[in-house]
């Protein structure tokens, strides 16, 4: 029985997390913590996420109390702003904790997209050489031995799913960058309120478009470069994504199922459709990636939805978790 520590349970991400190990066979939570200057310090937790009434009874902690701790722990997830994330991660390894990140601090290697991207300048080099990228399905060899495991983003775990097979059998034009146009919905904006995230405000529309900081992330980790454009609908959760690519040459639609369907036969949050399109309503409050397509001529429309929550947030951190210690890859999660 593993014992673990959740900091940034009250966020939507967090409280994903809380569910998971609290349903773990193999795991157990010892705290919950959040930001000293949070209104929900003393709170339990399902007095902020009244959906865990008389389930889950754990009661929020400071941040403060975290060098208090007198309990051994074993696992510490972070679901926190990548600001925090930055100066907790090293504290926690440095007292040999498995460390589970679920912001963007430790996600890529070049430190300088630290400052273009999240505006601050990283100042652990040395841990971030040491983190291992948490795209699951991807990575299996290297999450089994990872003490830090920096979680992907959201909208980068969807793209990567789905453009990797491609890449992995080089069969992606280099005349034709491909051009992602994803819609995510509000709760990719965290659980703090702003004009921004009210529904009443919301329209379907584009941002940060190629200053969005997965782009990055995508590009790095894919080793290609692509054309990201985000949009935000007026939905709670949820992600669906439209990637426009070229192949080298013509290919059947059975061929190109034939080599997804190969990778990800023995990937079970992976779900591949052959003649329909994923949607939101198909994912949402469910673990799984889902991947389309079509074809026409040499151009190939892909078509993934994830829950951003759950595949692309706190599923993903449980499969990796699953991972690293050798239990059932869907252990909670399914």
């Amino acid at each position: 029985m593993l014992n673990v520590v959740i900091v940034g349970g009250s966020g939507y991400s967090g409280a994903e997390l809380v569910n998971y190990i609290y349903r773990h066979t193999f795991a157990r939570i010892k705290k919950i913590f959040v930001s000293k200057s949070s209104i929900n310090i003393g709170k339990l937790f399902s007095d902020v996420h009244p959906e865990y009434t008389n389930i889950i009874s754990l009661r929020f902690e400071s941040i403060e109390n975290v060098s208090l701790m007198k309990e051994h722990i074993d696992v510490v997830f972070l679901a926190t702003d990548h600001h925090i994330s930055h100066n907790l991660v090293p504290f926690f390894i440095k007292r040999n904790y498995l460390v589970l990140d679920l912001s963007g601090a430790y996600r890529v290697k070049n430190t300088k997209v630290y400052s273009k991207y999240y505006g601050f300048s990283h100042l652990y080099e040395n841990v971030l050489k040491k983190s291992v990228y948490g795209l699951a399905e991807w990575n299996y060899k290297k999450i089994q031995k990872a003490q830090l495991i920096s979680i992907p983003g959201c909208y980068a775990t969807c793209i990567q799913l789905a453009l990797k097979p491609l890449i992995e059998m080089n069969i992606l034009s280099n005349s034709y960058i491909p051009v992602i146009n994803a819609i995510s919905g509000v709760s990719g904006a965290g659980r703090t309120p702003s004009i921004n995230n009210s529904f009443c405000e919301v329209s379907l529309a584009p941002y940060n478009i190629f200053k969005h900081r997965h782009t990055p992330e995508v590009i790095e980790h894919l080793g290609i470069p692509v054309i990201f454009i985000p949009h935000l609908g007026s939905f709670k959760r949820g992600i669906i994504a439209t990637i426009t690519c070229k192949l080298i040459k013509n290919f059947k639609l059975n061929q190109i199922h034939n080599i997804y369907d190969n990778f990800y036969q023995n990937k079970p949050l992976i779900r591949i459709y052959q003649s329909t399109f994923p949607s939101i309503k198909g994912i949402v409050k469910l673990p799984f990636c889902d991947i389309g397509f079509t074809i026409k001529d040499k151009y190939l429309v892909i078509v993934t939805a994830e829950d951003n929550l759950l595949k692309g947030a706190a599923a993903q951190a449980i499969q990796c978790f699953n991972i690293r210690f050798g239990f059932s890859e869907t252990e909670s999660i399914i």
